[in-house]
């Protein structure tokens, strides 16, 4: 499986599943591939994960949650691919683009969390549904980029945040 293959399968999720029942849904619909390609999907997904490891995207979690610990930010970012690849990459680009989405909007209304920690395991539940047995620990490796230094404050830092995320910052001000 590559990138392109595991994109296409989130959108099919997506367009077939509420809002928070994407992972599941994607996890059905990835039960039904070899197993082979199963694993392989686990490898894309901790590649993706390893690229939205950035400080402005923490902090963007941040703001849009009321605070984000380290498991706290994989599952905002596992809640981010269940937005679609569109999505991923413009707040990849700008995270400050998610106070346009409308689930981000939301939440700043009436505060529920973005996460999504199904959507880490869509693989493994895939896996097991399809075989009866665990994703082989071997499947996958991940190596998270260091962290930008620029990015190294204290994101209860409002007027910081704003300079550097203003409509996110205005959003949940």
């Amino acid at each position: 499986m590559d990138k392109q293959t595991f994109w296409t399968l989130i959108e099919a999720a997506r367009a077939e599943a509420a809002p928070d029942e994407v992972a599941e849904r994607a996890a059905r619909l990835l039960a039904l591939r070899p197993p082979a390609e199963i694993a392989a999907a686990q490898q894309v997904l901790w590649d993706l994960l390893a690229e939205s490891y950035r400080s402005p995207l923490w902090a963007a979690a941040y703001l849009i949650n009321g605070g984000c610990s380290d498991d706290g930010f994989d599952y905002f970012r596992g809640w981010l691919l269940t937005q679609g690849e569109a999505v991923f990459a413009a707040a990849l680009t700008d995270p400050d683009s998610l106070a346009g989405h409308p689930a981000v909007r939301a939440a700043a209304q009436d505060g529920p969390e973005l996460e999504d920690e199904d959507a880490l395991a869509l693989a493994w539940t895939a896996y097991e549904r399809a075989t009866g047995r665990e994703l082989p620990s071997d499947s996958f490796t991940i190596r998270y980029p260091p962290l930008d230094p620029s990015w190294d404050f204290d994101f209860d830092d409002t007027a910081e945040l704003a300079a550097r995320l203003p409509r996110l910052t205005t959003l949940f001000a």
